[in-house]
């Protein structure tokens, strides 16, 4: 197996790249349904998509006609500074956005079922791949993806949002196995419903999350009342990408607002947001960035992320990272942090670099430190030189007594000081009690070395370590792949046939033609598809002959006694009735 890894991605994203091992994976049957989807999307998208779709589609590497290889994308988007990745299905939305930010596409390996061609509860694709991948060549789109990315991963999440993810995931896995029982899919949807019951504020995630929703998956641009399709929700479904035009449906001026609108992904969304241009689009994000944890810092920042229950980073003012499971803050009388800790593996950092020696093997049991001002100092202590310190009395093996105007006192035998750019960032002690304003006992000699981190405040907090390659603590890759399916021996027939009629559109082959339509009305069962594309080569040879005509009839039959294949068959049929409308 052979994975493709883009240049310069981080080591610890590269657990949840796929091989797409083409041949492999996709069947006969497959490419059939992706042709039939995207020349069906490309026919009713013509006058409703954002106009660099169809240019994009081409400059991407996306066919038509076949389901493009990775190899085929990447050689594509690498003229737009983008490269692609396949993908099993959800991955965690940390990493999704994390790929982003190094304008990296994540494209989920599997295709549709033909019974999922309107609609489809997993990732495919042809979602991932000509939803999302055309627009790329707006180049103020391609920059609002990055700058999601970038924004994505400082979003706070929880231990709920990580639960809903796996949930989702399950429940999407299930639905789109053939096999799946329907006490599975029950219990997958229980699951969810379960995940989903949470009274509590939304996180950071789940708000970005909606604004994702509604514009990189169902976004318009234009007016409300003159817009064009640019999300990959509208764009990759026949259904909705028709029925979104509806006045049944709200167009709504886009805003950073959108996040106060959930979405259901189980059904056909009731308004849709439309923005100004794609450089708007940036405007929105930055304006819900500038709320966020990682830009306001600060006690409240520092709450959210003990209340996660997941490992954050808080960054002190000298530029001192603190990675870990946050459990713990003192706030004063002006509700500003004096202190925090966090319990278990935790690390320090500085530009996303782990200190050496301040680890998770050292920090195993967690870290502990007062955040801000000395008393008598004029200046931050991050910013005193060698002399400040000298005469502040803090001299390297020397017992060294720190007050700070919180009431925090610090004192033990200074062994270390550690600065980085010219910059104090950590103090570490032996021998060394550190006391709360009221006494309370935080540390006691007998715990070993004491790191006490400087900085006057907290002016960041954002999920996840510092240094992901040395602390990864991203959601690993589930556990639970997207489900193979195992193919009985009619549908391996029937794979055989459509391998066959494709080889004859391509290749030619038209004399034996009418042996193959012999063979294929042996089986009365055979799928409407088949049918079509067999039909396609019929009326190519001869639109008027009986064995063209009989196939259509037969087609028309099947859509009257069966509605859930009324649609696809009578758009199939058009499809051919208007070939030049189709790219």
């Amino acid at each position: 197996m052979t994975i493709c890894i883009p240049q310069g991605l981080p080591e610890h994203l590269h657990q949840f790249i796929g091989d797409q091992d083409y041949k492999a994976r996709y069947t006969p049957r497959d490419q059939a349904v992706w042709r039939y989807t995207m020349r069906a999307l490309v026919a009713q998208l013509r006058h409703c998509a954002h106009p660099v779709y169809f240019d994009g589609l081409a400059q991407t590497g996306i066919s038509i006609d076949s389901i493009p290889s990775i190899e085929e994308m990447n050689a594509c988007l690498a003229e737009l500074g983008w490269q692609a990745v396949v993908v099993d299905g959800f991955i965690p939305p940390q990493a999704f956005m994390e790929l982003q930010q190094h304008r990296v596409l994540a494209i989920a390996l599997d295709m549709r079922s033909i019974d999922h061609i309107l609609y489809t509860p997993a990732p495919d694709i042809i979602h991932e791949s000509a939803g999302h991948a055309p627009i790329l060549a707006d180049q103020e789109y391609a920059d609002y993806l990055q700058r999601f990315g970038e924004v994505g991963v400082k979003a706070m999440y929880n231990a709920q949002d990580v639960a809903l993810y796996e949930a989702i995931r399950q429940l999407s896995i299930a639905k789109e196995c053939p096999q799946a029982t329907a006490a599975e899919i029950l219990a997958a949807e229980d699951e969810l419903q379960r995940c989903g019951e949470h009274n509590g504020p939304p996180s950071e995630m789940a708000l970005l999350g909606r604004l994702h929703w509604w514009t990189v998956e169902y976004g318009l641009v234009g007016s409300a009342e003159n817009y064009q399709l640019f999300g990959a929700g509208l764009l990759s479904s026949l259904g909705e990408s028709l029925s979104c035009q509806s006045d049944a449906v709200k167009k709504l001026p886009l805003t950073s607002d959108a996040i106060l609108t959930p979405y259901d992904i189980t059904r056909e969304q009731p308004q849709l947001f439309v923005t100004k241009s794609c450089r708007h689009l940036t405007q929105v994000l930055d304006e819900y960035a500038e709320t966020m944890c990682f830009n306001r810092g600060g006690a409240d920042s520092v709450q959210v992320a003990i209340d996660a229950a997941v490992v954050t980073t808080c960054e002190y003012s000298s530029g001192l990272q603190v990675a870990g499971r946050f459990n713990r803050m003192l706030r004063n009388s002006l509700e500003q942090v004096i202190y925090i800790s966090t319990q278990g593996p935790s690390q320090l950092a500085y530009e996303n670099r782990e200190l050496e020696g301040h680890g998770t093997d050292c920090h195993a049991q967690g870290f502990s430190s007062p955040v801000g001002r000395l008393c008598n100092l004029m200046m931050p202590l991050e910013d005193a030189s060698e002399y400040d310190l000298q005469a502040m009395g803090i001299l390297r093996h020397q017992r060294v007594k720190l007050e700070f105007l919180s009431g925090i006192c610090v004192e033990g035998m200074l062994d270390c000081v550690h600065k980085q750019d010219h910059r104090v960032q950590l103090l570490s002690f032996s021998d060394c009690t550190v006391l709360g304003p009221e006494g309370e006992r935080l540390f006691e000699p007998d715990w070993g070395a004491y790191d006490m981190a400087v900085g006057e405040h907290i002016r960041s907090v954002y999920p996840g370590s510092a240094d992901r390659a040395s602390f990864d603590v991203y959601p690993p890759a589930s556990g639970r792949a997207t489900q193979r399916y195992e193919y009985s021996r009619q549908e391996l027939d029937e794979f055989d046939l459509f391998r066959r009629l494709r080889e004859m559109r391509e290749c030619g082959g038209d004399a034996a033609l009418l042996d193959l339509l012999a063979e294929i009305e042996q089986h009365a069962d055979l799928s409407w598809l088949l049918k079509l594309e067999l039909l396609e080569l019929l009326q190519l040879r001869d639109r008027s002959a009986e064995p063209a005509q009989q196939m259509r009839d037969s087609l028309i039959e099947l859509a009257k006694n069966d509605d859930s294949k009324r649609l696809l068959i009578e758009r199939g049929l058009a499809l051919l009735d208007n070939q030049s409308s189709v790219a």
